[in-house]
């Protein structure tokens, strides 16, 4: 069955221990722990660091697994989400790096899954990105599948700003690249981390992809996402992402989570589902992301039990 769970950057105040029991004592059963480098963050929603996996040992292994076992919940994958394909060839060899390390620390922990970005360079179109895909990614994929870990690639664009056009910072943004991108890397352990609410914003049908890449769904991120009519009727769609749509909780936006979740179990999807908090009426203090966590767990029990 789906089992339920949250991103844990909302909590980047919060310690792993922390964040742990608050997702036990919350009713969630799994969580994706992110695993930033330890310092500053360049966006929103970045750099937060629950396990430093570059300074992660066999002792501090033992104590997450004994800690997870304690409270019964469970790691649905370890995040990263950087720019793998950056311009500057020396900050695109740092993300890969951290990449592969983030993949060992998986290992270790015997968690399935690192989700990811592909990356982009926003200046360059799709097809010249896709070239250096080409060279930038198998190695990483190969380097998964020898420790027994899949990669799940989310689908944002990374496109929210008027500086980043025309192909934002994530080139997987849509099914025809995901089949470009499966069909030059065919490996088991190559799919998907599906957030339809980047669907929603870019006019998309969210719900025919999890019938098709049905095999390659290896993730889920739950995020709503509100389109901005006005917004669009004023300035049209070839305006900055951000000034047309707003993500939201779930069950806040325009998504049918009906549809949604009814697709996924047709589709046989056993994965986790993951809460992933961007609706900024609920930034601010810890009491509030707390609250915006435990408001999605209540939505979404309509759906998912465990």
């Amino acid at each position: 069955m789906i089992k339920l769970g949250f991103v844990s950057a909302i909590l980047g105040d919060l310690s792993l221990d922390e964040v742990i029991v608050f997702a036990s004592d919350s009713g969630y059963s799994c969580v994706e722990l992110m695993c930033w480098p330890v310092g500053k963050a360049d966006r929103r929603y970045a750099g937060v660091t629950h396990i430093d996996v570059a300074s992660l040992d066999d002792k501090e292994i033992s104590r997450i697994k004994d800690l997870l076992k304690l409270k019964k919940v469970e790691i649905s994958g370890l995040g990263y989400y950087p720019n793998p394909l950056h311009p500057d060839r020396e900050r695109s060899e740092f993300y890969i790096k951290h990449i592969m390390k983030v993949i060992d620390a998986a290992s270790k922990l015997d968690v399935g899954i690192v989700n990811t970005f592909i990356g982009a360079d926003p200046a360059k179109h799709d097809d010249d990105n896709f070239a250096r895909f080409l060279d930038v990614w198998p190695p990483v994929v190969k380097y998964a599948k020898e420790r027994n870990i899949r990669i799940g690639i989310e689908n944002c664009p990374m496109h929210f700003t008027k500086d980043e056009w025309p192909a934002g910072n994530n080139l997987a943004h849509s099914p025809y690249l995901w089949r470009k991108m499966f069909e030059a890397i065919p490996s088991e352990n190559f799919g998907l981390n599906l957030d339809p609410s980047h669907m929603v914003w870019q006019m998309m049908d969210y719900i025919k992809p999890v019938y098709e890449f049905r095999e390659k769904i290896f993730h889920v991120h739950i995020k709503d996402a509100r389109i901005d009519w006005d917004g669009i009727n004023n300035r049209g769609i070839f305006t900055a992402p951000n000034n047309i749509h707003t993500p939201k909780l779930p069950g806040l936006g325009d998504i049918n989570w009906g549809k949604f979740f009814s697709a996924l179990y047709e589709a046989g999807y056993k994965g986790a589902a993951c809460v992933e908090v961007e609706d900024r009426a609920f930034e601010g203090p810890l009491e509030n992301r707390k609250t915006s966590l435990i408001q999605s767990r209540n939505y979404l029990r309509q759906f998912i039990t465990h």
